[in-house]
């Protein structure tokens, strides 16, 4: 018994619990190599830290020893003796070190600078889990409001509004050298003020841009000829003053079909935009084309108006919606429809407009004639409109002029006949309260698309706020047994339409029946906002409003008139050449 119990403490560990053992020593093992890589690379980001924020102190040390006038940077404005960016290792660790310099406190009846604002950042793109550091202050001269060498340029930049764009970069570019020699942001209220500037005579190329935004700038002589907005000149202990505009960029979504709505591929047409950047040399122009289903989308486009024209050998344009020129606004989608019919000859498309609202006029009879010629068409429906509310609500469909559905009974439709006003509670108007009032039903009469919404007046009191009449957009395949959503421009209940002449939200697109929602507010209790007509366009089928086209025209001179009840008859002699062309009537009631 006794010999087999020693022989038992005597035998040699099996495999598995070599194993075991082993995984168990591997398990610990890697958990303390871990902590210990963790701790060591802490330690390595603690000592990065620590040595770029000892160089950021020493490069503002060795700026503030500097003589005045050379702090400034090798090719920016200051001029001076400091590079912009340099490399320096401190410690075994290499860091990046970038500088900004700028003139501070102009003073507009001289140029002068009484300090320089001094910017230090510095970062290591090889060291893990590094922020980068930054030291900001000023260096002042010995005698302060030194007058500075040079002029200074004073950049302010808008937007579509004229409302100031702050963050904007701009870039001063000297046309002498070839080189950018400033490059910085506008401050809240869209300003940058560069001083001691070096002068010169249409010296200064000016790029102003933003992320997501249009750009604009500064062209010389040899760049476009006659440029309306030139390179600057600066001059010696002068003022130059120059501003710019910018806005958030949008889209354009075409579409190319033949009057029954069939996709039409590979239309060929021009696109010139209204903005200029010299006499008759438009900043945007180009030649384009539907892709093989009849779409094209553009992004990135400048907020402008533009004109589109016909380039296609085989299809003549019957129609664009919305009419072509149209305007395109800042952040925002637009759909464009180009209806195409095949080429037959000379044509003439004819637009008929509302001279007022400048929409397209439905059911207006146009008639082209010479001798031994005559033909009369009907411009397809353009709008719908109310202008009247003085009958009062419970009007489910539309069928009158002067009622409409319902209203949360602080609006007055009585008092101004003709008007949507805001309920006058005994002397004076809730500021606090908002005024509803929704529409009958309208029957398009088809499935539709529906482009533009508005109202009149274009402008309210001053005094009721800046957005003191609102409007949402409600459409149904039905006319019944459906819900009515009201949505605004980017096709949720949360957002309003605001400005007369807004584009519609594509989601509206494919129904049948219309509803539109106002909301009426003021700021002031003696001013009410007002409403006197509502409108919005669309089209149906796929046939454009107010528009017609003629085809297979001998060139020769015509007689065109338009006629349309409650309007002024139009007549006028038109000229066909080759081609395609257009004729645009405006008519008045």
């Amino acid at each position: 018994m006794f010999c087999l119990k020693i022989k038992k403490l005597q035998r040699g560990f099996s495999l598995v619990e070599v194993l075991v053992g082993s995984a168990i020593f591997l398990i610990v093992a890697m958990a303390v190599y871990g902590s210990f890589v963790s701790l060591l690379q802490l330690a390595s980001g603690s000592q990065a830290r620590t040595l770029a924020t000892q160089l950021v102190a020493e490069q503002f040390e060795i700026i503030r020893n500097m003589p005045y006038v050379n702090v400034g940077l090798t090719t920016g404005i200051p001029l001076g003796v400091l590079p912009q960016t340099q490399t320096l290792t401190r410690g075994g660790m290499t860091f990046d070190v970038g500088l900004t310099i700028r003139n501070i406190n102009l003073s507009t009846s001289s140029v002068q600078a009484s300090s320089k604002l001094v910017e230090i950042n510095v970062d290591c793109s090889n060291c893990k889990n590094f922020r980068q550091v930054s030291l900001t202050g000023l260096i002042s001269p010995a005698n302060l409001q030194s007058a500075g060498n040079g002029g200074a340029l004073v950049v302010q930049v808008f937007n579509g509004n004229g409302e100031p764009v702050q963050g904007a970069t701009v870039s001063v570019q000297s046309v002498a050298t070839s080189s950018v020699t400033n490059v910085d942001i506008t401050n809240n209220s869209g300003i940058l003020n560069i001083i001691g500037v070096p002068p010169g005579e249409d010296m200064y190329k000016i790029i102003v841009t933003k992320e997501g935004y249009s750009t604009e700038e500064t062209y010389s002589l040899a760049e476009v000829s006659n440029p309306t907005k030139p390179n600057v000149t600066v001059l010696n202990q002068e003022v130059s003053p120059i501003s710019f505009s910018i806005d958030k960029l949008s889209s354009l979504h075409f579409s190319s079909v033949t009057p029954l709505c069939v996709p039409v591929g590979n239309v060929d047409f021009s696109m010139v935009g209204a903005k200029e950047i010299g006499a008759g040399i438009p900043k945007y122009s180009q030649n384009l084309s539907t892709n093989a289903s009849g779409l094209l989308n553009l992004s990135s486009m400048e907020w402008d108006t533009y004109t589109i024209t016909p380039t296609d050998g085989s299809y003549d344009v019957a129609g664009i919606n919305p009419d072509s020129p149209f305007s395109l606004n800042p952040d925002n989608s637009q759909n464009v429809q180009i209806v195409v019919v095949p080429k037959d000859s000379n044509s003439l498309m004819v637009s008929v407009l509302d001279s007022a609202t400048n929409l397209p006029i439905s059911g207006a009879v146009v008639e082209l004639s010479k001798t031994g010629y005559y033909k009369a068409k009907v411009t397809g429906e353009g709008y719908l409109s109310q202008s009247d509310w003085s009958g009062g609500s419970g009007q489910d469909m539309y069928v009158t002029d002067g009622r409409y559905f319902t209203d949360n009974n602080l609006v007055d439709t009585a008092t101004s006949s003709g008007d949507i006003l805001l309920k006058d509670l005994f002397g004076s108007y809730d500021v606090n309260a908002t005024g509803t009032l929704e529409s009958s039903i309208f029957d398009t009469g088809t499935t539709s698309n529906f482009y533009t919404i508005s109202w009149n007046p274009n402008s309210q009191p001053i005094l009721s706020g800046e957005t003191s009449v609102k409007m949402q957009f409600a459409t149904n395949a039905s006319s019944s047994g459906s819900a009515w959503n009201y949505f605004g421009p980017d096709g949720t209940s949360g957002t309003y339409y605001t400005v007369p002449g807004s584009p519609i939200n594509i989601v509206h697109n494919g129904d049948e029946y219309v509803r539109y929602k106002t909301y009426l507010t003021t700021e002031t209790a003696t001013v009410t906002p007002k409403v006197s007509d509502v409108f919005f366009s669309y089209t149906s089928a796929c046939l454009p409003p107010g528009q017609v086209i003629f085809q297979g025209l001998l060139g020769d001179e015509y007689t065109l008139t338009v006629t349309k009840s409650g309007y002024a008859t139009q007549s006028k002699f038109v000229t066909i050449g080759s081609g395609w062309q257009k004729q645009t009537i405006l008519m008045s009631l």
